[in-house]
Order: C-alpha cells, then structure tokens, then sequence
C-alpha cells in the first residue's frame, strides 16, 4: 500500500471500493480474503482519521456577529 501520510483521502477510498469489490465476488481464496481484509480495515482507519481532521477544521470555523471568524482548532 502507497505510504499512507502521502496517500490522499479519495485514493484511499477508491483502494478501498476496489478491495470491497474484490471480497464481494467471492472467488477469492480464504489467506488472499484475509489480507484484503487488513487492507481494508487499515483503509478504513485512515479515510476515518482524514473524515475526522476535515470536520475538526469545519467546527474551527465559527459565527460571530461580525461575521464567520476562523480559528485554528482547539483555541
């Protein structure tokens, strides 16, 4: 798997679709499933941590009544 730090979110979801499709046929021989499944499961880790850095980033954006005001998250 491409290093995950240089991986984007959507390359990640697509390697995932792609695995999914692979485990759907059903043709895949039981050790070759399980490292589909690790794959997968690794993938999944990764689109979840990138999902949870955006909406991080969206809830530092905040209203004002001057206006929407950005803050680095946290502060």
């Amino acid at each position: 798997m491409m290093a995950e730090k240089q991986m984007k979110f959507e390359q990640a979801l697509a390697k995932l679709e792609g695995v999914v499709a692979k485990l759907e046929t059903g043709n895949v021989p039981l050790d070759q499933a399980l490292k589909y499944y690790e794959e997968g499961m690794s993938l999944i880790r990764f689109c979840s941590a990138k999902l949870d850095e955006a909406e991080q980033r969206i809830e530092a954006v905040r209203k004002t009544d001057a206006g929407f005001v950005t803050e680095p998250f946290g502060e």
